[in-house]
């Protein structure tokens, strides 16, 4: 492996001008996210934190993976952004830079989502997930039934989701990034932690793998969050 900058170079090569956007994972609150904010503000940069449509904020409809990246482009405007994507935050933001390089100056992926996985755990996932929304109501009728489906999925992000973000997950998880990965120009910062088993190290040494202008940092004893 090539010798790389340490994160803390690279953070202060983004400058305090740069417009830096945050893309939270699956998740319904962004709480966890304020000590990182904080860190950053002390160190004199300015990030924002967005509201993921379906999640930290309401709507009502499905949506698909290019949804997403059209609400980003508004969200990003006129001004190259630096952007940082955890998890689905990390999907949303590859996808954003392969249709819109232009709009970028640097890419942050934190255990970000977007290659598919066919390990045992991940395919039962996926069936498990389109089985419910394929089937809706005629196979969850018995609360027993649908504790045996998400133990078996080993997720509780599909029971706490509303109709609507059901679809939206089987769709973002039907996506696989992987084939277009060699496309993206931006340069890129790929953060791991050592533990992830949500998704798996192997992602980030593809994604190392794939993306030219690429660094790694692998953080010892971390996990998915």
């Amino acid at each position: 492996m090539p010798a790389r900058e340490s994160v803390e170079d690279k953070t202060e090569t983004m400058g305090t001008m740069n417009k830096i956007l945050i893309l939270h994972g699956w998740s319904y609150s962004t709480e966890k996210w304020e000590p990182f904010l904080n860190l950053m503000k002390g160190r004199g940069l300015n990030p924002q934190l967005l509201g993921i449509p379906g999640l930290t904020e309401l709507t009502d409809q499905v949506w698909t993976l290019e949804d997403y990246v059209e609400w980003l482009k508004e969200k990003v405007g006129q001004r190259k952004a630096v952007l940082i994507g955890h998890s689905n935050g990390g999907r949303i933001a590859l996808a954003f830079a392969l249709k819109y390089p232009d709009k970028l100056k640097h890419l942050i992926l934190i255990d970000s989502a977007g290659i598919r996985q066919n390990e045992l755990p991940i395919r039962l996932k996926r069936f498990v997930f389109k089985s419910l929304a394929k089937f809706g109501k005629k196979l969850t009728t018995s609360e027993t039934v649908r504790s045996f489906l998400y133990k078996l999925a080993r997720v509780n992000d599909y029971r706490e989701a509303g109709p609507e973000m059901r679809e939206t997950m089987v769709n973002l998880i039907s996506v696989d990034l992987t084939p277009d990965l060699h496309r993206i120009t931006t340069p890129t910062l790929i953060i791991w932690g050592r533990e992830d088993k949500i998704t798996p190290l192997s992602d980030a040494k593809l994604m190392y793998e794939l993306i030219p202008n690429s660094r790694i940092h692998i953080i010892k004893g971390a996990r998915h969050s």
